[in-house]
């Protein structure tokens, strides 16, 4: 057994690394690539006990790991192995060095991913090949050239390491050169944040970070039913991110295809849904095909589209790229495309496998479509979480700014307000105060859409001006005190979004507006459906507002008849 509590003057706790966070460190890689050496110093380096996988079974079967190989055979081995390393896992935390094949195993893999941190000393096959020279006791290296060997098990094995969750490229230099590379590598590592959308059917995952796009090959791989998607995206996306995210899923051996539509909202349509399903049977897909939404909205709401409806049914996966799809549309499974009738009018709930919100791409986004997004996140406060409206009223401004860790932030607290509500109404069945409250201002903002154009109009921004009126309509009916609506409407407007009607700079109807709310698909026996607010944090849907009382008050905010 090979332990080592003894740390070096220049400990660092485990504690103090974000990437651990109390959890075990397990080293993966080829042969030769240093796992006990280097995990022997890291250890040292963290304060943690460091274990050998491969001298933990050798002491537990009173015999080498040759001889286990040829008695038993590599399966029985690999039984064996995965059970030994559980055990260790459900330990206290240590450094981990496993065997080079440990990892292939699906159920190890899911043990280290539930447990553990788990890094990849990558090594160039010259370097490899020369420090396992000589080493007889290694049973895959028996009666061959090392480096043939080691070629082909790299090549088959990559797929599967790429899946950890750092990766460190080792270069021929001192042990004591890579732990100091490895070290910084898990210092200065940032782990994605996840949180659960607790459906009974089909729970998943969203998961919010930096970087997810280059790491989306070793997230999907344990998810995706077949290691073969079709991306679809748009034509501003696409030149941004496509490519990173096609090598990222090759590095774990996920072939994919890609479609691309054209940007902005005239591509979800029918005929928009119509060539994009034709394109995907045009690539022979199966059923276990996935899609993976690559963009904004529009892509994310027509791909969903595509993906619930083609072959009945099709793994699916959101990767929104804008703050609005981040907060709002990538979660919770509606899709549809739109129709000179009304927005969403056609469509379909189609949960997503993974939502994975890259939030480096907000870096790309102009001014607007940042504000734009930021009206869904100040939303969710509006509904249930005065506390939260009250956090906006303090970072908003900052959030819209760019402060990465202030948005990922309010993606979170949004993203997991909205995950909750669908976790308890998921298809929008309960009649009152269920998954329908996540409508607050789209009653209006569809309207103003249908009314101005889709795009010329942002959702984000229809929907800002909607909050407003949702406010002052409450007030209106004896709901809600003036001073609720009118915090509402400074901070709206505070940060850049159009408040009220006046805003948008052009002349509208009332009796256009109403027209297109009796489109609306939250239409009921005839009447017109609301959401109200009592105050902020403290909303309601109603179906007793009468037409009239709307009609006055988008006259009041400046409408024509």
């Amino acid at each position: 057994m090979i332990r080592n509590t003894e740390p070096s003057a220049d400990t660092s706790p485990d504690d103090e690394i974000p990437a651990l966070a109390g959890r075990s460190l397990v080293l993966i890689g080829l042969m030769g690539a240093g796992k006990t050496s280097v995990g022997r110093r890291l250890a040292a380096r963290l304060a943690l006990p460091f274990l050998d996988a491969d001298a933990e079974i050798e002491t537990a079967a009173g015999l080498d790991i040759a001889e286990l190989f040829a008695r038993y055979g590599e399966r029985e081995f690999r039984d064996g192995e995965r059970r030994v390393i559980q055990r260790l896992l459900a330990g206290p935390p240590m450094v981990l060095a496993t065997g080079g094949g440990a990892f292939l195993d699906p159920a190890t893999r899911a043990e280290i991913s539930a447990r553990a941190v788990s890094l990849w000393l990558r090594c160039p096959i010259p370097v490899l090949a020369r420090r396992v020279a000589g080493r007889t006791h290694r049973p895959l290296l028996a009666g061959g050239d090392p480096a043939e060997i080691l070629t082909r098990l790299q090549a088959e094995r990559a797929p599967l390491y790429a899946e950890a969750d750092i990766i460190v490229d080792c270069e021929d230099e001192t042990l004591e050169a890579t732990t100091r590379r490895v070290f910084a590598a898990i210092a200065g590592h940032r782990p994605p944040r996840r949180l659960r959308v607790p459906l009974a059917t089909q729970p998943y995952d969203i998961v919010v970070g930096e970087g997810l796009i280059d790491r989306a090959g070793a997230l999907l791989a344990p998810i995706l039913p077949q290691k073969r998607a079709v991306v679809i995206s748009d034509a501003t996306v696409a030149p941004l991110y496509l490519a990173r995210l096609e090598a990222s899923l090759a590095a774990t051996a996920i072939a994919c295809e890609s479609l691309i539509v054209a940007a902005g909202e005239e591509s979800k349509s029918i005929d928009g849904y119509a060539r994009l399903v034709d394109g995907l049977l045009g690539f022979g897909i199966e059923r276990q095909t996935s899609v993976i939404a690559l963009g904004g909205g529009v892509v994310g709401d027509l791909a969903g589209f595509a993906a619930a409806t083609t072959l009945r049914g099709l793994p699916f996966v959101q990767m929104p790229t804008t703050l609005l799809a981040q907060v709002d549309s990538s979660v919770g499974g509606k899709t549809g495309v739109n129709t000179p009738r009304g927005k969403n009018l056609v469509g379909a709930f189609h949960q997503p496998r993974l939502v994975l919100a890259d939030t480096a791409t907000l870096a790309s986004l102009p001014a607007r479509e940042l504000r734009a997004g930021y009206a869904e996140i100040v939303k969710a406060g509006l509904i249930g979480d005065a506390a939260f409206f009250t956090w906006c009223e303090a970072h908003g401004g900052a959030v819209v700014a760019g402060d990465r860790a202030l948005q990922a932030e309010a993606i979170l607290r949004a993203a997991a307000f909205k995950a909750a509500v669908v976790g308890e109404d998921e298809r929008e069945e309960k009649p009152a105060n269920g998954r329908a409250l996540l409508n607050l201002g789209h009653s209006f903002g569809h309207a103003l859409e249908a009314e101005c154009g889709y795009g010329r109009i942002l959702h984000g921004e229809a929907v800002a001006i909607g909050l407003g009126l949702a406010f002052l309509l409450s007030v209106r009916l004896g709901h809600c005190a003036a001073a609720d609506a009118e915090r509402v409407i400074a901070h709206i407007g505070a940060v850049g979004l159009p408040a009220r009607l006046a805003d948008l700079g052009r002349p509208l109807s009332a009796r256009a507006l109403i027209a297109h709310m009796r489109h609306d698909k939250k239409m009921r026996d005839g009447r017109l459906a609301f959401v109200l607010a009592r105050g902020i944090g403290d909303a309601f849907t109603s179906r007793e507002v009468a037409e009239a009382a709307v009609r006055d008050l988008l006259h009041r905010e400046g409408c024509a008849e």
